[in-house]
């Protein structure tokens, strides 16, 4: 039998997996490291669209920097997001500048939160307009 539980006793006293999810896209949009950071789990592990894995929150920390040095106005849309008890999926649009390129592509992200923290955050998109910008400098 299906017994529906009440999100507010589920997550008592903390945010649940779809309210830290839009603080992290929050953070991310407005380039709020500290806020990222505060947002991950010490064991935070960050996964690309290539498969490459960043683990630790304090190592994310100088990887947001980074990014945000690279692409200056960087941002995600979320166009549909789903959720099960401690996993968010979501689909967009993420963009931005790179070198005086503007550059946009579809996009997918996976969250999986657990005690109001993100303990991991998976990119999916396609990465080609990045490289080709990339590229380009070298």
């Amino acid at each position: 039998m299906f017994v529906p539980i009440r999100l507010s006793v589920l997550y008592q006293g903390m945010a649940s997996p779809v309210e830290t999810f839009r603080r992290f896209v929050a953070a991310i949009n407005a380039h709020d490291v500290a806020g990222l950071v505060a947002l991950m789990a010490s064991g935070h592990l960050f996964v690309d669209s290539m498969g490459n894995r960043v683990a630790g929150a304090e190592t994310m920390r100088a990887a947001w920097r980074a990014y945000f040095e690279m692409c200056s106005d960087y941002w995600i849309r979320i166009d549909h997001a789903i959720a099960d008890v401690d996993t968010v999926l979501a689909v967009g649009e993420a963009g931005g500048t790179i070198d005086g390129v503007a550059w946009r592509t579809p996009a997918a992200w996976q969250a999986v939160v657990r005690e109001g923290l993100v303990e991991e955050w998976r990119v999916f998109a396609d990465n080609k307009p990045v490289y080709e910008i990339v590229a380009k400098r070298r």
